[in-house]
This record gives structure tokens, sequence and C-alpha cells, in this order.
């Protein structure tokens, strides 16, 4: 998992202070099937499972500097942790004002999406099921529009749908320097289905019940 990597873990430590917040209840919050604390964790792809997890980034007075839904690979947490950093710079820059500072975050954000690699796409393609339930809305902001970035090593998977890190940066660019409180996590982290479920438990029930 990401937050178990040794240089992702390095990077927490030196560059910043650590906290959480349970959203169990949140009308946001995932809705999956059971996992136990002991089970083991698995790789999946850059934004999977955005209703279960948002891991943000703040500045120290508590303005959202970046925001990442669901999973991401270590890689390429440093690589949006890094990003961030660079956002906090402007942010803290008296000489700027605030039409100034939110349009460098706009731009930031857009032109960042041109600059990642291929295999950072590579791992941000959405899941099968999250990739149909996007497919069938009209208006989701995965599908390309006319005007919109197009990478040029776009994945063949899902050709007609952008991939996570887009959508994030894009999503973000909406949202300049907003304050934790003010910021619309339930919108952000809106995309793919609420609830997956891999039938864990209805795998461990029929588990029990067979002899040895």
């Amino acid at each position: 998992m990401s937050l178990s990597n040794d240089h992702v873990l390095s990077v927490l430590k030196s560059r910043f202070v650590c906290g959480f917040k349970n959203i169990t209840g949140e009308s946001y919050a995932g809705r999956s099937g059971h996992h136990d604390t002991d089970s083991p964790a698995v790789v999946t792809t850059n934004g999977a499972g955005p209703h279960n997890v948002q891991m943000f980034i703040l500045s120290a007075d508590g303005t959202v500097l970046h925001c990442l839904p669901g999973y991401w690979a270590p890689q390429d947490l440093l690589f949006e942790m890094q990003f961030a950093l660079n956002l906090e710079k402007i942010w803290k820059n008296d000489s700027l004002s605030q039409e100034a500072k939110d349009r460098m975050f706009r731009q930031a954000n857009l032109v960042n999406i041109r600059y990642h690699p291929k295999e950072m796409m590579e791992r941000s393609h959405l899941q099968s099921f999250d990739a149909k339930h996007e497919e069938a809305k009209l208006n989701s902001d995965f599908r390309f529009k006319p005007g919109d970035y197009r990478p040029p090593l776009h994945l063949a998977k899902h050709s007609n749908l952008k991939t996570t890190d887009q959508v994030v940066h894009e999503r973000m660019a909406q949202r300049p320097f907003v304050s934790y409180e003010e910021f619309d996590v339930e919108k952000f982290s809106d995309y793919g289905k609420m609830r997956y479920d891999k039938k864990e438990e209805t795998r461990e029930t029929a588990g029990k019940g067979k002899k040895k």
C-alpha cells in the first residue's frame, strides 16, 4: 500500500504532520464488502476506491493544496506530494494577490497533467466496473469533450475515458486554494460505483462450512 512504502513514509515524516478522520457514516463514504483489519492489502489502480479514502494535503492554515481520492501507487503519490509542496510556495507568497494565486493554481493543475509519466497514466485507468459506471453517465467528466486535453499516449483500454490522474487535476483546478471546511469532498470524490462487493463475506461463510 502507498503509506507503507519506506520512501513515502520518509517524506511524510520529514515534510508533513499526519492525521486522519474516520468518515464512517458520511453520505459519501463507500459501501464495500467486509474487510478484516488483518486481511492482506492489494495493489490496484490509482484512484480506485475514491469513496472509501481521500488523502488531503493541506497547508498549515488548513487550505487544501491537493486531494487524492482512493489508492495511489507510492511513486505516483510522491509525484503528487511534490506538486502540492510546489503549490504551497504559491499560497505562502505574500507578494501575490488572491486572484493571481488562484489563477496560478488552476494553471499548475492543468499543465501538470501534460507531464504525467506514461507509466503513471497506465496505473491510473479506471477499473472495469467503474469504467462501465462512468460510460453510462452522459455528464461524466471522465468522458472526453471537444477541447479537452487528450494525452498523446492515452491508453487503448477505455480510450473514450480519461484516466483518474487527469480528472483529479481537472477537478482540483476548479477548487483553487479552498479551505478544508469548505471543500466539497462528496462531489470531488464522486466517480465509479458507491458499492463494490467481491463477495468476501460469502466466500468466508462458504469456506467455514467446508469439511477438512
